[in-house]
């Protein structure tokens, strides 16, 4: 595989807000205290707006409606709060390329964050780490799109068979949109655990140690392309999965096939 450090060396990064910048700190501190977290969300209207948004979506089923940052941490939780706000910026952050069918790309990084999050829950992971994990999946595709435009096109070749993205990303680049994202969170200061999730997603049996969260995201993924583009039964959706990948997450088709929620749930193509 080339250096990834030499795909990168024309890329522009995104700037992230200082709010972002300090969401992601937070990921490191388990101290920071919450008026600070609470504080700089509320100090940007726009970001705030998308939370009320995101934190009122049909995934919650809230009792009652959300309509400030106190409301959304209160109901949900400071560390959903957290998820959903650097979620928001990555959204801002990254403006979808022509070439890339928009709503279809943030269906499917809802979806892809949604399963994520469900899967983990499921298998007693960090839930919140997965949903964001999952989230900035398919962002490594819209860097692909800056640095290589003319490659797109047959990236995005339909049909889309679920996972064939991956393979036409290291045709064509030499990486999947995971390694990308991988790189691009690591100089953001992320979580090594998140980085390592993000460059093991496409083949997450590579890993040794197994990762769970690339096996997490890798299984989010398909469930994602197959609900956003090609939905079938239950029961055919995950006899469409790796049966390896499922056994490590120590996953049982039956209880899969028994609660495998609606994509629906997750997408909402606003951000």
């Amino acid at each position: 595989m080339p250096d990834i450090a030499d795909y990168f060396q024309n890329v522009r990064l995104p700037t992230m807000p200082e709010v972002a910048q300090l969401l992601i700190s937070s990921m490191h501190d388990d101290e920071i205290p919450f008026e600070k977290i609470r504080t700089a969300i509320s100090k940007d209207p726009a970001l705030t707006a998308k939370l009320v948004r995101l934190a009122n979506s049909a995934r919650f089923g809230l009792a009652r409606k959300v309509s400030s940052v106190d409301d959304a941490i209160t109901m949900v939780g400071l560390n959903q709060v957290r998820t959903l706000c650097l979620a928001a910026c990555m959204g801002d952050a990254f403006p979808v390329a022509a070439g890339i069918n928009r709503e279809e790309f943030w269906k499917e990084s809802m979806a892809c964050a949604g399963f994520s999050h469900w899967l983990a829950r499921s298998i007693g992971a960090d839930a919140q780490q997965a949903w964001l994990t999952g989230f900035m999946l398919r962002l490594g595709e819209l860097i692909i799109a800056q640095q290589e435009p003319e490659k797109l096109a047959i990236i995005e070749k339909l049909p889309h068979a679920p996972g064939g993205r991956w393979e036409r990303e290291v045709d064509q680049t030499g990486f999947t949109e995971g390694h990308i994202v991988a790189e691009l969170v690591r100089r953001w200061n992320f979580p090594q655990e998140v980085v390592r999730g993000l460059q093991v997603s496409s083949d997450p049996l590579s890993a040794k140690p197994f990762s769970r969260l690339g096996g997490i995201v890798h299984i989010a993924m398909l469930l994602a392309e197959i609900g956003v583009e090609s939905p079938t039964t239950p029961q055919d959706t995950i006899s469409a999965l790796p049966a390896d990948v499922l056994k490590q997450l120590q996953l049982d088709h039956e209880w899969l096939q028994n609660n495998l929620p609606d994509v629906n749930m997750f997408t909402d193509t606003a951000t």
